[in-house]
């Protein structure tokens, strides 16, 4: 048996909005009788705004708990902030759901889109892919949503958030295959977003003369000397150096080693500095 909050048995028990709006601005019809689950949601809209919601569900507790809070949540809400209502809203409404029932709120958030989109006179492009798991029709483009929307990592999990490999489970290989390329493919954008830039040349000269001008020169002056940048060819920084640093030779450290320290740590890790002669 499954364990609820308070909040989702309320709702399961003294659901709200339930019924359909006639001449509905906007009709959200998801799932199916066939597959187990299904929902209308109608909504009546004025300038954009939600003024009105109901719903028609058939499904278990969550899904009339999950059907209940979705028209509470959106009834006064502007469509541009109502589109960005998630499964993981719903849920959270409700004080959390069963991880088995999370498909619930996901069919909630996607009769909402449904219907906004009927609003706009707009088809849905989840509704375009390839039926994966037809004991439930549900798409592949439906599957890799859930995967990366809600950070999917099974196909159990899978299956609790879209009901697909639920049925007969002739699709477990495909839908296993869908989450492994999935997860990879979000890998290589993450690692190529954590690519560095490349900088260019004139960007690269700036920040190695902001360093210069804050981290070496005051030292060098303290000591009658000063630093100039000649020119940046590549990773070769020429400067012309006069003076020296006090307190880099008492660690036997060099002029040139410090501002290629310096530079290496604040610019780019490859810069190599030579004096100009």
């Amino acid at each position: 048996m499954w364990l609820y909050t308070d909040t989702v048995t309320e709702h399961f028990q003294n659901p709200r909005n339930v019924g359909e709006i006639e001449n509905a601005d906007g009709v959200g019809d998801v799932g199916s009788l066939a597959c187990g689950d299904a929902l209308k949601l109608t909504l009546k809209i004025d300038g954009d705004r939600i003024v009105d919601a109901k719903f028609k569900t058939f499904g278990c507790a969550s899904a009339i708990a999950s059907s209940s809070a979705l028209t509470e949540m959106i009834k006064d809400m502007d469509i541009s902030e109502a589109e960005k209502i998630t499964n993981e809203d719903i849920a959270n409404f409700l004080g959390g759901l069963p991880k088995e029932k999370m498909h619930c709120s996901v069919m909630g958030r996607e009769a909402l889109e449904a219907a906004i989109a009927d609003y706009r006179g707009l088809s849905l492009p989840m509704a375009e892919g390839d039926v994966i798991c037809e004991c439930f029709g549900v798409t592949d483009l439906e599957v890799i949503r859930a995967i990366k929307e809600s950070n999917l990592h099974s196909v159990e999990e899978i299956t609790n958030f879209t009901k697909a490999g639920g049925g007969c489970g002739k699709c477990e290989d495909k839908l296993e295959g869908l989450l492994l390329q999935t997860i990879s493919d979000g890998l290589k954008v993450v690692k190529a977003s954590q690519k560095p830039k490349r900088m260019t040349t004139l960007q690269k000269i700036k920040k190695i003369e902001d360093v210069l001008e804050r981290e070496v020169r005051p030292g060098l002056k303290m000591d009658g000397g000063d630093i100039e940048l000649i020119d940046v060819d590549g990773d070769y920084v020429i400067v012309s150096l006069r003076g020296q640093c006090t307190s880099c030779f008492k660690s036997q450290t060099t002029l040139k080693e410090f501002v290629e320290r310096k530079l290496r740590e604040q610019v780019l890790d490859t810069l190599i500095v030579e004096e100009d002669k």
